[in-house]
Order: structure tokens, then sequence, then C-alpha cells
């Protein structure tokens, strides 16, 4: 995925939980989850699609993001999203902030540079190979 469209997604939602959180009208994180959940079940995010076609160059032309990097932030950014709006409607507004700030700070940071979820996903492959590679030596 070229990194302009990962780059325009994580804008989409660190500025809906900024909205959110700021209006208390947690329900405009309900974008970012469909959003999300498109892209999760089938591969279509609708906000990837609508900022595809103001690339400007050929896909291949950008710097590629790894896909399964993409997937696992995006699960971790959707239920984190999902899990504050519940908690919005549920009364839980700290709870809501709370949920809404974890991806907030992902996305910020990783717009900075740096890919938190990236780094996560990578320790827990690390985590499963050397657990597998354990497993076979004895």
């Amino acid at each position: 995925m070229p990194r302009p469209l990962v780059r325009t997604n994580q804008t989409f939602i660190v500025l809906s939980v900024i909205l959110a959180v700021v209006t208390h009208f947690y329900w405009i994180l309900l974008l970012p989850i469909l959003a999300g959940l498109s892209g999760i079940l089938f591969e279509r995010n609708f906000i990837i699609l609508i900022a595809k076609r103001f690339l400007k160059k050929k896909t291949s032309e950008y710097v590629l993001e790894d896909k399964s990097d993409l997937r696992f932030n995006q699960i971790i950014a959707t239920v984190l999203l999902s899990a504050s709006l519940i908690s919005s409607i549920t009364n839980h507004p700290i709870l809501a902030i709370i949920f809404a700030a974890f991806v907030f700070l992902a996305a910020s940071i990783a717009l900075s540079g740096f890919c938190i979820g990236c780094w996560i996903h990578f320790q827990l492959r690390q985590y499963k190979y050397r657990r597998q590679a354990k497993k076979g030596l004895h």
C-alpha cells in the first residue's frame, strides 16, 4: 500500500478522534470504525479508496507499506475505536477518552515516522518464531 494512502488514513483517524473527544460526540468514530472494518473484512477501506484518486504517480512509484503490518494496525485501531464508542454509549466517558487516546497517540506517532503497531507486530512475530524454534529443539 502506498505510504501517502496510509498517511491519509492515519490523518483521518487522528482528526476523527480529536473531533469526537472535543465535541463529546463519539458517533463520529463510526466513520473510521466502518472504514477499518471494510478494510479488514473486504480489503476495501473507503478512506483509502477516496484518497487513491488523488495520487499523482503510479502506485508502484511510492514507498510501499507492509500489508500485514497495516492489517494488524487496522485491527487494533478498529477494536480500540469501537471500545471508545461503546464506552461513550454506556456512560463511561473516561474509558472512551482512554481508548480514543491510545489510537490518537499511535496514529500521531506513526505520522511522525515511527509505527508503534508495526513494532508490536514485529515483536509478536519474533516471540512466535522463538517459541516455535524452542519447541523444535526438544
